[in-house]
């Protein structure tokens, strides 16, 4: 069944920002440098201890990220967020306060008018994150 992932650039700190993030959600993180890519040869030594892919996974949660900034450069806006669907209130809260630590927490965790408890913020890397968490529903 085809899925959709999140893959998040960087430029230069991918490494320190998906550290943070596995500190934050747990799970296993893969880092591979540049220069221990195919791509080492053509880089400059500066750019060989940047990422060219990053994979952090815990069960459902799969978040992937890289420093490769396209010729255009990297513009962070706020036209995509991170839907962290989790499993209990005790998760939910947790992951806000981890993620939202030298961020923006723009709307704490609170009850929604739909029902489940919701918030969202802007972490320290300027992404922009949506929990949630509805303990009617069977999302974990």
């Amino acid at each position: 069944m085809p899925r959709i992932n999140s893959y998040l650039t960087f430029n230069g700190n991918c490494r320190e920002a998906m550290t943070f993030y596995k500190e934050c959600l747990g799970g296993q993180l893969t880092l591979q440098s540049i220069g221990e890519s195919p791509l080492a040869d053509k880089m400059s030594e500066q750019m060989k201890g940047y990422i060219v892919h990053a994979t952090l996974t815990n069960g459902p949660i799969s978040l992937m990220a890289s420093d490769m900034v396209s010729e255009q450069g990297l513009t962070i806006g706020n036209s995509v967020s991170l839907m962290l669907d989790c499993g209990n209130e005790q998760q939910i809260n947790d992951f806000y306060n981890k993620l939202s630590a030298d961020g923006e927490a723009t709307h704490p965790v609170s009850v929604s008018f739909w029902g489940a408890l919701f918030g969202d913020l802007t972490d320290k890397f300027g992404n922009h994150w949506l929990l949630h968490y509805d303990k009617n529903s069977k999302s974990l």
